[in-house]
């Protein structure tokens, strides 16, 4: 059984930092100081479990009034494919209908748009490199 939520302990968030590090630090050779940035303190942060085990992460914060940002959205190698990710989404996008945020934009790395388009999310910028990674900025309308 899959579950995600919103990390509300000291022990949550570190989960999932440490999913990120893996994710992105160990797989995808993210420097650590790009990954773990100054958002970490300000964003709300979500954690997907497998039974106990943390497999998921990702994070959301308020950039404008109104408008909102996901980053970090990852999920452990072994477990990609089996619809975590999409956990994680609808969660981060219903906590941001709660804080009265109803666009959501992200950079998405280019072999993920796929699956954000699946979830309604639209293309709105040209390729560009994040940490030597090509990503596009993408955006979605909650209402």
């Amino acid at each position: 059984m899959q579950k995600v939520i919103t990390a509300e302990t000291a022990m949550e968030r570190e989960q999932a930092f440490e999913i990120r590090k893996n994710v992105f630090v160990k797989e995808q050779g993210v420097p650590i100081h790009l990954e773990m940035d100054e958002y970490d303190d300000s964003s709300v942060h979500f954690v997907g479990y497998h039974l106990e085990q943390p497999i998921a992460a990702g994070r959301i914060r308020e950039i404008e009034q109104g408008i909102g940002k996901v980053e970090r959205v990852c999920v452990l190698d072994e477990f990609r494919g089996q619809h975590v990710g999409i956990l994680i989404m609808d969660e981060m996008e219903a906590h941001a209908k709660k804080l009265g945020i109803f666009t959501l934009k992200l950079h998405a790395q280019v072999h993920a748009i796929p699956f954000y388009e699946k979830l309604g999310y639209k293309v709105t910028s040209p390729e560009f490199l994040d940490a030597d990674i090509p990503h596009r900025a993408m955006e979605k309308n909650l209402i």
